[in-house]
Parts: C-alpha cells; structure tokens; sequence
C-alpha cells in the first residue's frame, strides 16, 4: 500500500467569499481508527449539494487539527488521505460562528479492498508538532539488533561503541522507555539498550527541544523509545526470530486479544548474542622512572542473555474513561571476557617489560516495572485528565576477576609480581514516578496544558576490591583505597502550564516548567553526606507562521538543565588495568542549556525540505577529564567546566523520487566551543563539525524491498582533544511470503567494518591515542509472521466521527 503522508492528494479549489453571506468557523480532528494516530495533510473538503463540486475546505495540521471558514448553508462533507477511505457525510452550516465536526475516524482502505494490491514505500519519518517520529517497527537494516544499534541508524543520532549517545553533536540525551525514565543497570546507555530488541521498538520519537511539558533534564534532548502494543479487536499478533553471524539470536511474540472493553496485550523477546572485541592505546609520557612509552592490545568478547516480557491490559470504563495495568520485566545475564598486553617501550621502541593480564566478568540482573494509567474525557469539547503511576525495582550482581601475569624485558616471567584480584560490585536501584496531566481546549481554537510530576530515585552500589600475590599464595584480602559504597537519593518535584492559540497564520505556545530537586549522596569511606538541593524555573516558547500550504516558519525557545547521572557521581573506581581507572564525581552540579531554534519548513508533491538553524548555549558544563598520576596510572573522571556553546544547521530532505523510491537525506553541519579554564589553563577547544545521515527505501514490485543506511559523524570536541570521526553503511532486503502474513528480511550492518570510537587526549604530561571497537560487521537473516484476522467493533468497515457539536443540525 502506497502512503503519501505528507504529500497532497490533489489541490483544494477554494471558492471567492460572499461577502454577504454568513461566515462559519469549521474546525475538528483527524485520526487513524485503529492506531488512533493524528494524519497530518488530510484533505476536508465541502462539496456542493447540486454537482458535488468543491465549494471550500482545508487541511489538517500536524496534529491532525483543521479550521477554515465557510458559508452557511447545506454541503457534504468529504475527509480523505491516501491510503484510506474516503469518509462522507452531509452537513448543516447554521447561524453559529464555530461548528465544530469533533473527531474523524478514517479506516485503511486496505482493510476493504483485499483483492487490490498497491505496492509502493513507505517513510519512516513523520514530523509533529514539537518532535519527529521515526516508525521502525518495518526497519529492514535493524532487524535482529539492539535498540542501541537500531538507534545508530536514525538521522541526528550518533551512537559509539562506549555508549555515548549525541543527537546534533550534544550530548546530555534523556532516554525514555514508553515516556519514563529508566533505571536498569548497565555502565553505560548502550549496555542498556541492549536489553532492549529492535524488534520489540515500534517507533522513536526525537524532541530536540522540549517543551515545558517534558521533563526539563536533558539538555541534547529527548529520544523515547515506544515498545510495541497492539489494540486490534480479536485475537491476533505476530512471532518473529532471527539469527546473525557469530552465534546471534533473537526471538520473541506479540499477542494481543482485544474485546468490546477490555484489551489484553503480552510480549516476549529473547536474544542470545556473542560479539568479539577490540582495541588498542598508545600513551606517550615524561614521567620519571616510568617507561616513556606504553602500547595496550585487548581481544575478548561479551555474551548477553536477555529477556524481555512484558503484559497489560486497558479497560475502558465508559465511553470517556479507560484504565490500564502493566507490567514488565527484563533479565539480563552477561559474560565478558578479555586479554590485555601492556608493553612498555623505551624512546627507541626496545621493550623494558610487559604485563599480561586476563579480565573475567560475570553479572546478572532483574529489573521489574508495573504501573497503572487512567486516562478520562472530562466532556465533549476536548477536555481531558491524564494520570498515571509507575515503580519499578532493579537488582545487579557483578563480579570481576583478574589474572596478571609480569614478563621482563628478556621475555622471562617473574613469578614474584603475579596478581590475582576479584571485584565484587552488586547495585540496586528503585524508582517510582507520579504524573497528572490536564488539558483544556477553547472554542477559540485556544488549549491550556498543566500538570503535576514527581520522580523519586534511589541508588546503591558498593564495590568489594580484594588482592592476592605469590606471596600470600594469591589469598585476595581487600584493598580498602578501592572498596566503598554510595548511597544517591535524587527526588524532582515539577510542575508545568502552557497556553496555545493560532490566530490567523501566526500561532504561539508559552509555558514554563518548575523543578524543585532534593538530592542526598552518603558515601561510605569517611561517612561523607552530601546534599544538593535547588529550585529551578525552565520557561519555553514556541511561535510558528503559516506561509501557505506545506510552508512554515517555527521559532523556539527552552531552558534545559542535565543532572549528573548515578556513572558520573559515584566515587567508587572502576578498574579497567593497572594503569586505567574511572570514577565518578559526587560533588558534581547541574548543566544548565539555553536552546534556541529557527526553523522553515516546505512540502512538494514529491520533496519535504526541513531546515533548522539552532544555538545552543550551556554553563557548568559536565565533560571527561583524564588526569595522570605520578604512577603512570590515568584516571577518568567528571569535572564542571565553564562554558560550552554549539551552534549548527541540520538540514532534512524527503524524497518520493517515484512509486517505489523513497530517500532521506539529513546534513548536520555545527561549531562546537568547550571552554574548561576554570579546571586547568589550556583546557579550552573549538572546531567545526558535521554529520550526514542517508536512508533509501527501494521497492522492486512482486520481488522484494532494500533498504540502505549510511551515517558519518565528524570530530567532537573535548577540553583535552576530540573524540574521532566515525562511519558506516548498513544494507538490508525483505520479501513478503505466506499471502503477506511474513517478511524474511537479510541484512548486514557496518559493511565496511568501520565503525568503531576513537580518542586523542592531549595534556602537559602525557598524550594518548585509544581506539575501541566491538564487532559490528554482522549479517542477520529474520522472519516475521503475523496472523490473526480482526475484525472491527462496527458492523461495517468505515470511517466514523465522534464527539462533534452539530446536534440535529445535519
């Protein structure tokens, strides 16, 4: 089926206004009837009674909203989008000056049509109000990955291999499951969103600047990863497996039963991956009685067991009212396994003495959620309350054991300097989140939003470091400098309003959001506690104007703050090898962003062009310091840095180059400036940066369809050097079987095998190249089978309007 979803289907014929005449506001909503999605660019169309002519009419917003002004008088009322049935039904235009037609339903035209097949493409980018959305529930490239390697293919998003997630070149991204926040364990993001299968992920919303509706941390954004949920009527679902090079697998269902109240939905995914790893450091020093020279190699691999299930159901109490239950829950267990060289070298490359040293990791983890939702319509113009929820509960174990091994310059190993070591690192966490939302909309076309939101987190890690050598024949005892605890409790209270209106071409949206945060961190060596409590108020603006049909200019406004994160505050050393630790800061402060958008967006039948024009300006910045000490050991940490300021142009192009190809292509060319004075002189950078992110959708009719991705991130700058330029190229082809019911789809990402993350640091005492890759050249073959016909509540299939004000006027 061939969707044009931002592309008019034909041209609106508007008549001349009889100026005599009464003028008549029309306004309503557009929707899907299944997925309840607003269509964006529907056509409303009044048609003349005599020969069925348009007499006038508009189009719906982004939100699916239209107004236009008509005459009073006797019409038909036509609302189509492609891809869907044409919906008709007459209409009285009376003395009033607003009708509102409520809500209309249009139904897939597929659903009636069966025996008409319409191949074509289909974009996976839409764009909304005040974010873009991203449908990779069909994504060819991602099937059989990660959420974290599914993420790396979207435009704006660059993801590397330690984690770090950057959309626009800026860092500080907040990462919502369904809307909330997430507190599973992982040492880093991606470790995280490895739980989570790309086949579970329906679809990804990037909100570059939020509103004050959303939470105000984050001050890159927000990307929130929606889990797949049907509601169809009937039984129906789909299972899906796949498998990829080197001993990938992944496997799962969606079920879903819905009824005339009740909706029941269940899920499950398994993976099972093993992925190599890879890297090496060079560190030149001036350190006396030290090698001047180290080369690091590292080989290993990880193994990951995940689980994901989740279920619910929705009831829907009246006509305007539904409650929903949910729960979740994720299983993790991991092995990681790899062996270092460490060689120091004399200024002539002459090897003085190397350390060989064997790292074994073993964790396990449990994450539960449950939560409930109650969603009402308070009446018939649109006003409703939201409330919702959640707690959820996670428990990690870790332990760590290494084996190292020191060989002389002649190549003799000394027996005297073997070290036996175990980590023991357990964590638990809690978190429960609050939310009440309340909309009000005018008749004016005005809406108010307000709401209430509290977020209540705690944190407990420990770590057990304990040491063995020859001569307590490798008995570990602990080392007290590298055992400790700590106990975060972080508590946000926020409240929200916003005010929106369109009058005429120009519409506007103000709100402010106010956090209070009260945060408590108990360290165990030394008994530290340390509070940080603050007020913050983060107002937000929001201005477009209509040009004309599919043109627009939009401006907007947000203060934004990022606070630290549990990684960054903990002061417990993370112990990589005897010359590479990290830890975290506790006595850490907030980021705070001052963001700022200008943007023009422009529709043709067969190009969407999307340019944005952004500057962002931040203080007490949070960035990664490595210092080293008179050891020779180099020490990661987190420092506040003054200022950072980015200011860039992203632009987006769509193609519907014809009925079986589609492109997007999205250029993102920013200055970046870090300025860390306030840490150490010199601790100051600049550089100009770009990133290109290419997507092509090609249909070969009765065969199959191919799907190309490629992205390149330019340098990113730091306060002691860059973070390296990265690329790749992914490509994928799927083929419907079985009548439609399944998809095979083959893939195979990072062709060239090049990407991997890169860092030069620069300091007065040492310089140092590390380049990490894990194995990302991998080829997966999936299926997909769906099944379950359903059938619709109505009798006949349809589109259908609710809740609109005519009364007996039609």
């Amino acid at each position: 089926m061939l969707h044009y979803r931002i592309i008019l289907s034909f041209i609106l014929v508007f008549h001349l206004p009889n100026l005599i005449a009464q003028q008549v506001t029309v306004k309503g909503k557009v929707i899907d009837d299944t997925e309840n999605r607003a269509l964006e660019f529907a056509n409303i169309a009044l048609l003349s009674l005599q020969d069925s002519s348009v007499v006038t009419g508009g189009m719906s917003e982004l939100d699916g909203s239209f107004e236009f002004d008509a005459k009073a008088g006797n019409y038909i009322l036509r609302v189509g989008f492609i891809g869907y049935l044409n919906f008709f039904e007459p209409i009285q235009l009376g003395d009033r000056n607003n009708v509102n037609l409520g809500t209309i339903k249009l139904a897939s035209s597929t659903e009636n049509l069966e025996e008409v097949v319409v191949e074509g493409v289909t974009s996976m980018f839409e764009t909304d109000i005040d974010k873009r959305v991203y449908n990779v529930e069909n994504s060819i490239v991602s099937q059989g990955q990660t959420a974290a390697q599914l993420l790396s293919t979207l435009p704006s998003i660059q993801v590397d291999d330690e984690g770090g997630i950057t959309m626009r070149g800026s860092g500080n991204i907040l990462i919502y499951i369904n809307g909330r926040p997430s507190n599973l364990s992982g040492d880093d993001t991606e470790s995280i969103l490895a739980q989570f299968p790309a086949n579970s992920i329906q679809e990804v919303e990037l909100i570059t600047n939020p509103s004050s509706r959303y939470d105000a941390t984050g001050v890159g954004g927000i990307i929130n990863i929606v889990l797949k949920k049907n509601e169809k009527l009937g039984f129906n679902g789909q299972v899906n497996a796949s498998v990829g090079t080197r001993d990938k697998y992944q496997a799962g269902f969606n079920l879903n039963y819905g009824g005339e109240k009740t909706n029941y939905y269940v899920s499950y995914n398994w993976q099972n991956r093993y992925r190599w790893e890879r890297g090496f450091r060079n560190r030149t020093t001036t350190l006396a009685d030290f090698s001047p020279r180290l080369d690091q190699d590292q080989d290993g691999y990880e193994k990951e067991v995940t689980h994901l299930l989740r279920a619910g159901v929705d009831y829907t109490l009246s006509e305007k009212s539904v409650l929903g239950l949910y729960f979740q829950g994720n299983f993790d267990d991991e092995v990681e396994f790899a062996e270092i060289a460490q060689r120091n070298l004399s200024e002539t490359g002459r090897l003085d003495s190397t350390f060989n040293r064997i790292n074994e990791e073993f964790s396990n983890s449990s994450n539960y959620e449950a939560g409930i939702n109650y969603a009402i319509d308070i009446d018939t113009a649109g006003q409703k309350l939201f409330t919702s929820l959640s707690y959820s509960y996670d428990n990690r174990t870790q332990t760590e054991f290494y084996d190292q091994f020191f060989v002389n310059s002649e190549g003799v190993e000394d027996p005297t300097k073997r070290l036996a070591q175990i980590n023991d690192r357990p964590r638990e966490s809690r978190l429960l989140v609050f939310q009440l939302d309340y909309e009000k909309p005018f008749e004016s076309g005005a809406k108010i939003e307000s709401g209430l939101k509290g977020t209540f987190t705690n944190w407990l890690w420990t770590q057990a470091f304990s040491q063995g050598d020859q001569g307590n024949e490798f008995i570990p005892t602990v080392v007290d400098s590298l055992s400790n605890g700590y106990d975060f409790t972080e508590n946000v209270y926020a409240g929200y309003f916003s005010f929106r209106d369109k009058k005429g071409n120009f519409g506007y949206q103000l709100g402010a959001r106010a956090e209070y945060t009260e945060t408590l961190g108990e360290v165990t060596q030394g008994d530290q506690r340390i509070p940080n409590n603050y007020f913050n108020i983060f107002p937000s603006a929001f201005l477009s104007y209509t040009l004309g049909t599919e043109n627009e200019l939009t401006a907007n406004y947000t203060r934004r703050i990022s606070r630290p994160r549990i990684w960054d505050l903990s002061p417990i050393y993370r112990i990589r090898d005897q010359y590479n630790f990290s830890i975290g800061n506790p006595f850490l402060q907030p980021e705070f962003t001052d963001s700022y958008e200008v943007g023009y967006t422009k529709g043709w039948e067969r190009y969407l062009l999307n340019a944005t024009v952004y500057h962002r300006y931040s203080t007490n910045i949070e960035t990664r310091i490595t210092r080293l000490t008179d050891e020779n050991v180099a020490i990661q940490s987190r420092e506040n840095a003054d200022t950072r300021s980015s200011t860039g142009f992203e632009l987006v192009n769509q193609f519907q180059v014809s009925n079986n190809f589609d492109a997007t292509l999205t250029g993102n060319l920013f200055y970046s400036r870090v300025d860390g004075g306030n840490i150490e002189e010199g601790f100051t950078n600049e550089n100009f940066s770009w990133t290109l992110n290419f997507l092509g959708n090609l249909l070969v009719p009765g065969w199959f369809s191919i799907q190309t991705q490629g992205n390149y991130r330019g340098p990113i700058v730091l306060p002691q050097g860059q973070i390296e330029p990265q690329w790749s190229l992914n490509i994928g082809l799927s083929r419907e079987v079985l009548d439609g019911k399944g998809t095979i789809s083959l893939n195979v990402s990072d062709i060239f095998n090049t990407r991997n993350f890169r860092v030069t640091t620069e300091d007065p005492r040492f310089t140092q190249f590390r380049q990490f890759q894990r194995e990302t050249r991998i080829g997966t073959l999936a299926f997909t089978y769906r099944f379950g016909g359903f059938k619709d509540k109505r009798e006949e299939r349809g589109s259908s309007r609710e809740g609109g004000d005519f009364g007996d006027d039609f």
